[in-house]
């Protein structure tokens, strides 16, 4: 038994959570799959998961196997990097990820320009507003916006993100400009949510530095940032989105900011990686080149 092969193939019924969808993503009969971990349950002496006919569930033992699996496999994958050059000359597959609007309009046009001059080194730019986990993932980089959790991520600081509110200037003259969030109560507005949407909007005082919500009643409310925009653009309502969402409407004068006194902290902007003793050259190229950018796309933002 290639007990390297037999982790993989565990990891990967693992993360597939299947049998069917682990064989179909390593392409290799089901059958092989089934026997592979049989096996290494079987080396091993333990049973690793518990099937049944509606899904598969891991035991303790799966647990911690599965935790030095992939700690192992990391580690093997390093090395092989290693001895293929890939940490003594940029090159190779670079994986990025980035929230999808912002990584269109900012982060794509510089993975453009750094292909342009870094021709053995290749990228798959994975644009999504879930989080990825680098590892599990096997992200290289990733781009995020707020405020990181404790971890052992390395991450480089590019700048902060403003939230922001705004509404067409016809819709501003008919229902008023608000010169206090609670003055947002009866107005039309446009949520734009991840998952549950919220009962409110969140603002900070700026008398007291402290933060309040007030209630909002949406006459839409959408799952993309795009459509946001695009409804508060048809004077639909009012919206609350990130800066550089709206940006280019504002500058434009398609929308206008309003309640800027009562915004919240910026978020910060960072490019986080695993952290390795080691990082990959092209790794390292690419922060190199991308942050500086970066951070001045963030402060022509505002």
């Amino acid at each position: 038994m290639d007990r390297l092969e037999a982790m993989s193939v565990f990891r990967s019924v693992v993360d597939e959570g299947s049998f069917t969808a682990a064989a179909k993503a390593l392409r290799m009969p089901l059958a092989s799959v089934s026997r592979k971990v049989s096996e290494l349950e079987s080396h091993l002496g333990s049973r690793l998961l518990t099937r049944s006919t509606r899904k598969l569930a891991l035991t303790d033992a799966g647990m911690a196997y599965l935790t030095a699996a992939r700690r192992i496999l990391e580690e093997v994958d390093q090395a092989e990097r290693a001895a293929a050059g890939e940490y003594l000359v940029p090159r190779g597959e670079l994986v990025v990820t980035a929230p999808l609007m912002f990584g269109r309009l900012h982060v794509l046009p510089v993975v453009n320009d750094f292909l342009a001059s870094h021709p053995e080194i290749n990228v798959r730019l994975v644009l999504s507003d879930r989080n990825l986990h680098l590892i599990e993932d096997q992200v290289d980089l990733g781009l995020r916006i707020g405020a990181l959790p404790d971890s052992d991520l390395v991450a480089t600081r590019l700048g902060s993100m403003r939230t922001v509110v705004c509404a067409t200037p016809s819709l501003l003259a008919a229902h008023g400009c608000p010169r206090h969030p609670r003055e947002l109560t009866g107005m039309p507005a446009v949520c734009f949510d991840v998952g549950v949407l919220a009962a409110g909007w969140r603002f900070n005082d700026p008398r007291t530095d402290m933060p309040f919500e007030v209630p909002v009643t949406p006459r839409l409310a959408v799952t993309t940032a795009n459509a946001a925009v695009t409804a508060a653009l048809a004077g639909t309502g009012l919206a609350r989105l990130l800066v550089y969402q709206v940006h280019e409407a504002v500058e434009q004068g398609a929308l206008r900011l309003v309640l800027e006194d009562f915004e919240l902290e910026p978020a910060p902007v960072h490019l986080i990686h695993a952290g390795r003793e080691l990082l990959p050259l092209k790794t390292r190229a690419f922060l190199d080149y991308a942050a500086p950018r970066l951070r001045r796309s963030l402060a022509a933002l505002g």
